[in-house]
């Protein structure tokens, strides 16, 4: 009884620290949290630069170059209204306020997103991540 129960500690240990090697994460996790509380981040002055400096609005516009993310997911960036909207997929869960980490906008810009490919699909280059930490700012001041 005594050798079961050493040889059973034993195997727990060496059980308890086998796992598979994944190596570092890719990238940190989401953080809902606003990285600068005492500054306010607007949509037209901050988040409509990066949208239309990232091609967003080429796709996702009426007017745009190539709209065609418009019309295939209904998505359309053309003011503050129709983004939150949101899509055919995303509806109203494009932006979550306060949620930056559960709103699909900011996931889609990110090098993982939950479905289909990330934004631009044209891209690289995508959006960097000072813009993408702008628009979870954004979010995590309620989307305003």
């Amino acid at each position: 009884m005594i050798a079961r129960a050493m040889i059973a500690t034993l195997l727990a240990g060496c059980i308890a620290d086998l796992g598979p090697e994944v190596g570092p994460p890719r990238r940190a996790l989401c953080d809902n949290a606003d990285s600068e509380p005492g500054t306010a981040t607007s949509y037209e002055r901050d988040i409509v630069p990066i949208l239309d400096g990232n091609r967003c609005f080429d796709c996702h516009t009426p007017g745009g170059k190539t709209p065609f993310g418009l019309e295939v997911s209904g998505l359309d960036l053309s003011t503050r209204s129709t983004l939150l909207a949101g899509g055919g997929r995303s509806a109203a869960t494009i932006v979550l306020p306060g949620r930056p980490c559960e709103s699909i906008l900011l996931q889609k810009i990110q090098d993982t997103p939950p479905f289909g490919g990330r934004m631009p699909l044209d891209g690289p280059p995508f959006v960097d991540p000072f813009e993408i930490q702008t628009i979870g700012d954004w979010i995590a001041e309620g989307g305003l």
